[in-house]
């Protein structure tokens, strides 16, 4: 199962960049969809929205380093926020379904929700705050 390598990639002792934090993300969630795949019956659906949306949100975050304005930076920054949403999303559900796999789960859902918050203060406060001249 997913344990093992979840462990060694989600414990978040040191600081970390978002984008190195949702590298491990990423990386966490597709052992999750392998783990998924091979030994339960969830929709196939749902583990590919899981790995989809759960990939993205590094993604976004990848194309935010080079936003050209910090309109572009704030919007990138959104879009990764809704794909954590979304992901969070799939992984409740996920959890709810497969209950054999929460101690999967649990922890990417713990991740993924400070992952969230971490966007959503970055992205309200690109809104809101003057860029410094």
């Amino acid at each position: 199962m997913a344990g093992p390598l979840l462990a060694r990639i989600l414990p978040m002792s040191v600081r970390l960049s978002f984008r190195e934090r949702s590298f491990r993300f990423a990386i966490a969630i597709l052992g999750l969809y392998r783990t998924i795949r091979r030994s339960t019956d969830c929709p196939r659906h749902m583990a590919n929205q899981i790995a989809r949306a759960g990939t993205a949100i590094g993604a976004n975050l990848e194309e935010a380093k080079s936003a050209y304005s910090r309109r572009e930076l704030a919007q990138k920054n959104s879009i990764a926020l809704r794909e954590a949403r979304e992901c969070e999303y799939w992984l409740r559900l996920l959890q709810v379904d497969q209950p054999q796999l929460e101690t999967v789960v649990a922890p990417l859902l713990s991740e993924c929700g400070q992952l969230i918050a971490m966007l959503a203060t970055a992205v309200r406060k690109l809104r809101t705050t003057p860029p410094e001249t």
